[in-house]
């Protein structure tokens, strides 16, 4: 093992790159046209229901564009920062399998079964392809998580962006931007490219002109917010784009916000091919079998729960079956923006543990342990004291120790990289702050796209008691759904309390995960698929053995010993919901595996059994 310390970063990149290109290749092809058989013949639900609003048939880079943003939240890079308390090989080694067997396989799957249900959600899906008990209780299990996890994002997007006039500027300029491109492209024919190239010349203008525009006293002022006025804006923001027509903001932003993203990850990348930085954390650490001071777990299975997004998440399949599957112009585009964004995003997340294992261990631990217990921590560790973290706080202007979280020891990484580069020396306080409002577009995106879903959610459970709900173009139902949904999660982000439920984003998430594959296998098994439904349903029952193994062990070993029983009780709620959910699925699937005659289902497919669209 000893030889695999001290590899270079650049090692790791082109490795990702070949692997991840193989993958699209070879694997999203074979699970296209083998397993999910897609056909262009196929009407999909945005052009079949195009209403201008939520239907809207959608340019596949744009889509693209909106699906990446979306699902690329605070996951593919905290998680792995946060991982690398383990060391660097197993993080790497479960984003590079984890994307191309499981999340990118989920992502297909679960979008796919959204286009042949009419874009509708998870919980649906699961009501006509398992049960009506089953989708219900799917229901509400994809609810309690959603609402859990837009509030965890929320947190991080506003302990990124308080008291950050410079950060907070930017992203509030996005929004107007992203206004202008939407009318452009939905009043220009063949607008795309200009509206793209005029989005991303005005955000440039707008980083470097707000960069210098925050020097005025009076401005800065104007853009200092404390972390209660974010806490008030960021669920307003989340209720306008859930209420909007989806091409006036949320798309072209998220689309706008993809610029940003994939730009920083290739600008990171091309510091890391000009400097040639060495990983500095060990290929495994003694944190492995647990008592870290960043994650108290170990490394099985927790690695699985941690990395999240960065490999696979559930929080995917809310995008899948929400906003993405009503935009999706032709059926063989699932592949480009399902299999495609999730590679994507898994390259997002080892760019951010290389970025972290790129500091010196020492410095790693000090910024991510508490300071109450650094001292201790320093006393058993002795060999993990800090080497550059005091010089990394006085070019950056802030005192580095003891935060933790993640996103900070990311953002002193990705500075530590561009900061090597010639010229470069004296702006590392400048990297700092542009990879704090980075990480910030990184988590909004998904807010707005989530909210939005939730809202869809919402009412199409309202709509089984109150049956207007069910009208999507109904003006009321569409802002009383929204009002509940953002309220919901806007209430614990403004009280503060889901800063104690945080750790339960990851069990939750990856329970979700679990919860899609399986589901989806369900159709796929009903629709002959045979052997082909190997593909999601090994990853699916692996996940949900492994998510309740890492359950078992957070509420056993951590919640109870530490007398966190509301923790214990919301992680315990999760993982029944979703056991019930499964419960229902296995049945279905043993069902439907005695079947041996076919019918001729809407798309003219041989299916073993015909359900509702």
């Amino acid at each position: 093992m000893e030889t695999l310390n001290g590899i270079n970063a650049l090692s790791l990149i082109f490795t990702s790159l070949l692997i991840f290109a193989i993958a699209y290749r070879f694997y999203g092809l074979f699970l296209a046209n083998k397993v999910l058989r897609l056909d262009d013949k196929h009407t999909t639900p945005a052009v079949e229901f195009a209403d201008g609003k939520d239907y809207v048939p959608t340019n596949k880079n744009v889509l693209f564009g909106h699906h990446f943003a979306a699902i690329a939240a605070a996951g593919p890079l905290v998680g792995p920062v946060l991982a690398a308390q383990f060391g660097y090989l197993p993080g790497a080694m479960w984003i590079l399998i984890g994307c191309v067997l499981g999340g990118g396989v989920h992502d297909m799957v679960v979008l796919f079964a959204s286009v042949r249900h009419k874009g509708q959600s998870l919980a649906t899906i699961a009501s006509k392809e398992i049960g009506k008990t089953t989708g219900t209780i799917a229901g509400f299990a994809v609810l309690f998580i959603l609402i859990l996890t837009l509030a965890g994002l929320s947190l991080a997007c506003i302990n990124a962006m308080h008291e950050a006039s410079w950060s907070l500027f930017t992203v509030l300029i996005t929004m107007p931007i992203a206004i202008i491109m939407g009318l452009i492209m939905r009043y220009r024919k063949n607008s795309v490219t200009f509206a793209s190239i005029l989005g991303g010349v005005l955000l440039i203008a707008g980083i470097i002109g707000g960069h210098s525009l925050m020097q005025n006293e009076t401005m800065n002022n104007m853009f200092t917010w404390s972390k209660e006025s974010i806490s008030i804006a960021v669920p307003i923001y989340g209720f306008l784009a859930s209420v909007l027509p989806v091409w006036l903001l949320l798309v072209p932003r998220d689309y706008l916000s993809t610029y940003l993203k994939i730009g920083t990850i290739i600008m990171l990348a091309v510091g890391v091919i000009i400097i040639h930085p060495t990983i500095q954390m060990p290929a495994l650490t003694e944190f492995i079998n647990g008592g870290g001071p960043v994650i108290g777990g170990p490394v099985l299975p927790f690695i699985f729960i941690v990395i999240a997004c960065g490999a696979i998440s559930g929080f995917h399949a809310v995008i899948a079956t929400g906003t993405t599957p009503k935009m999706l112009n032709r059926e063989r585009e699932i592949l480009f923006v399902g299999y495609g964004a999730m590679l994507v995003e898994g390259f997002v997340a080892l760019m951010a543990l290389i970025a972290a294992c790129t500091l010196m261990p020492g410095d790693y631990f000090a910024i991510n342990t508490p300071k109450d217990t650094y001292d201790a921590f320093l006393a058993a560790h002795p060999d993990l004291h800090a080497v550059d973290i005091n010089y990394f706080s006085e070019k950056i202007g802030i005192d580095l120790h003891g935060r933790t979280g993640g996103a900070v020891s990311l953002a002193v990484g990705m500075a530590h990289i561009f900061n090597k580069i010639p010229y470069m020396d004296q702006l590392m306080a400048y990297w700092y702050n542009f990879a704090i409002m980075f990480e910030a577009v990184f988590i909004l995106t998904a807010i707005d796209a989530g909210t939005r879903v939730g809202r869809f959610f919402l009412q199409e459970m309202l709509g089984s008691v109150i049956p207007k709900f069910n009208d999507k173009n109904w003006i009321p139902g569409i802002i009383i759904s929204s009002l509940i949904f953002t309220f919901a999660w806007g209430y614990l982000v403004y009280t503060g309390n889901v800063s104690s439920i945080w750790p339960l984003f990851g069990i939750s998430n990856q329970l979700l995960a679990a919860c899609g594959l399986i589901v989806c296998t369900t159709m796929l098994i009903r629709m002959n698929r045979g052997k082909y439904a190997l593909c999601s349903a090994i990853p699916g029952v692996f996940m949900a053995i492994i998510t309740f193994w890492a359950g078992y062990v957070q509420v056993a070993n951590i919640y109870l010993p530490k007398e966190q029983y509301l923790l214990a009780t919301l992680a315990i709620i999760a993982m029944v919901l979703m056991l019930l959910v499964f419960i229902g699925a296995f049945r279905k699937w043993y069902h439907l595996m005695k079947i041996n005659a076919t019918k001729i289902d809407y798309y003219g497919e041989p299916v073993k059994e015909l359900v509702e669209r």
